[in-house]
């Protein structure tokens, strides 16, 4: 058997378990599933993977194995009665956690001579297997490199060291702007919607706000180079033009009688930097606030 038909397994077969488990199969590799509901499996099933009955089963069926689940306890609920069944194998775990949960799953893989490789998806289940598809990994590289081509049927790679909680950090830092923005657009939603204005009339303008982020940015590579260097300068957007912008959003919040708790937070930033003498630095001033809470 190829390297690029290697069996895999999966385990989770959640929307996303699903979409991978897919991929893999049309990548020509053999995929066992499992999941605590069997039902869940039919679909893939259909489409050509095998259903083991047990954790046990379906971690013998290949070296690399896959988990998609809610989170860490769920890996530990499931794989505990088999970790004989683990020497020699690699786990993947797509799964979301903290880091320093995720480096001590990795301390218990290891302990069972298993490695482990922890993961974080970048991209919805209906885009798993897509060229705009990737995945952020950390852990040995040499378990990556193994096992390339069948991740690959997931997302690209990108290694981004050994540490295992660095994916998970990253991921998590990924969904601190994502879930941040979704509650934002929902906020400003509710706000117009004080007013009479619809959801379907105010959401397209929204979303062309949110991407006109880059823009006002300008080169993200060089925002990053600047909060690194320490510089921020204050020729456009400053802390105190940008604060005085969250005050009135917290006033109008308030007077619309909608949850003001998000813009409040957003305020807090800028009257830090302001009272800490910034106000006439670049609004990315309040990262030092944020990097130090009092």
């Amino acid at each position: 058997m190829t390297h690029q038909s290697a069996p895999v397994t999966v385990i989770g077969l959640g929307p996303m378990g699903q979409a991978m488990t897919r991929s893999l199969l049309a990548g020509g590799h053999p995929v066992t599933v499992w999941n605590r509901t069997p039902s869940r499996a039919d679909g893939v099933v259909a489409d050509g993977a095998v259903l083991a009955p047990t954790p046990r089963a379906a971690l013998e069926a290949a070296d690399l194995v896959v988990l998609s689940l809610t989170d860490y306890a769920a890996m530990d609920g499931i794989l505990d009665g088999a970790v004989d069944a683990l020497a020699g194998r690699t786990l993947v775990n797509l799964s979301s956690d903290t880091p320093d949960r995720t480096r001590a799953a990795a301390s218990w893989a290891t302990q069972h001579g298993a490695g482990f490789l922890t993961g974080g998806v970048m991209t919805p289940a209906p885009m798993v297997g897509t060229d705009d598809a990737y995945v952020y990994y950390s852990g040995p590289s040499e378990l990556l490199e193994r096992h390339r081509a069948a991740l690959e049927r997931i997302g690209r790679p990108r290694y981004l060291g050994d540490d295992p909680g660095l994916a998970q950090l990253m991921y998590q830092a990924q969904l601190d702007v994502f879930l941040t923005s979704l509650s934002a657009l929902l906020h400003a939603t509710a706000l117009m919607g004080s007013a009479g204005v619809p959801a379907a009339e105010f959401v397209p303008d929204a979303l062309a706000q949110l991407g006109s982020i880059p823009a006002m940015l300008g080169a993200g590579e060089s925002t990053g180079e600047q909060i690194d260097a320490g510089l921020h300068p204050g020729h456009l957007s400053t802390v105190t033009m940008m604060g005085a912008t969250a005050d009135h959003v917290v006033a109008a919040s308030e007077a619309a009688g909608i949850d003001s708790a998000l813009p409040r937070a957003v305020q807090r930033h800028y009257r830090r930097a302001i009272d800490d003498g910034h106000g006439g630095d670049n609004w990315t001033r309040i990262i030092d606030g944020i990097r130090d809470p009092r």
